[in-house]
């Protein structure tokens, strides 16, 4: 199947299950076609979401906010320059910020004595704090570091965007062009479980959405959400022992 519209999948789906818009009407219709696609977003994170965002961090300050629409951040690159993104970079781990506090030698409470913010020098680990809830930069969760820069040093991010929706106001998108029978197949099986339809007719496009997305999965390049240093491919050599 090529690519579809919005208008032509409400059709194909009023069509297949043989239920008019008395039943199936357009609120309920954007409801389906809208859980299904947030379905495949999380099932398979896509490549073509993938965006790269530049910045400068500011000295004495340990966190900024997540580019905007950010979904899931894949890698953070800080360069020990305060002119340009240019030379070898340095990757930053991804921890969680119980670790960032430990390494700052911090203790939370009233009972604290040592500001986090005093351990300065070039970041080297990286903790998410909240997540994306919209498309603005201070809806999109934060980032600590650690230490804290000691200087405005330029860095990279790389993370995969909230993606553009299907809808009526727009009538196509990644996923309905390059993914439109398993889309179709998303809101199928959405649909008879709205209608309570029968119970192999639910089975029968599950399964069919499952082998379709198995084989989309398989196109994209990007479909491990864990962070890209971490948990990516090794990028030096291994010598092997002479026998």
């Amino acid at each position: 199947m090529s690519g579809i519209s919005y208008n032509t999948l409400v059709s194909q789906i009023r069509n297949y299950t043989e239920v008019d818009s008395n039943v199936l009407t357009t609120d309920i219709l954007e409801n389906i076609i809208l859980n299904a696609q947030q379905r495949i977003f999380y099932d398979v994170p896509i490549d073509a979401d993938r965006h790269v965002q530049e910045g400068t961090l500011s000295a004495g300050n340990n966190s900024i906010n997540a580019p905007a629409g950010a979904l899931f951040i894949r890698g953070i690159e800080v360069f020990n320059s305060t002119s340009a993104t240019t030379g070898p970079g340095q990757w930053l781990e991804k921890k969680d910020q119980t670790y960032l506090a430990e390494y700052v030698n911090r203790t939370t409470g009233p009972e604290g004595g040592v500001d986090g913010k005093t351990v300065t020098g070039l970041p080297k680990y990286y903790a998410m704090f909240g997540g994306a809830t919209g498309l603005s930069d201070t809806t999109s969760g934060a980032m600590y570091f650690a230490p804290t820069p000691d200087l405005a040093y330029k860095f990279r991010i790389y993370y995969n965007k909230i993606p553009v929706l299907l809808e009526s106001s727009n009538q196509t998108n990644y996923i309905s062009l390059n993914f439109p029978q398993g889309l179709l197949y998303a809101c199928l099986a959405e649909v008879y479980g709205f209608l309570k339809g029968p119970t192999d007719m639910l089975t029968l496009y599950e399964g069919k959405y499952k082998q379709e997305i198995q084989k989309f999965a398989g196109a994209q390049l990007g479909r491990r959400r864990r962070d890209d240093y971490t948990d990516g491919t090794v990028r030096i050599p291994v010598k092997s022992p002479s026998p």
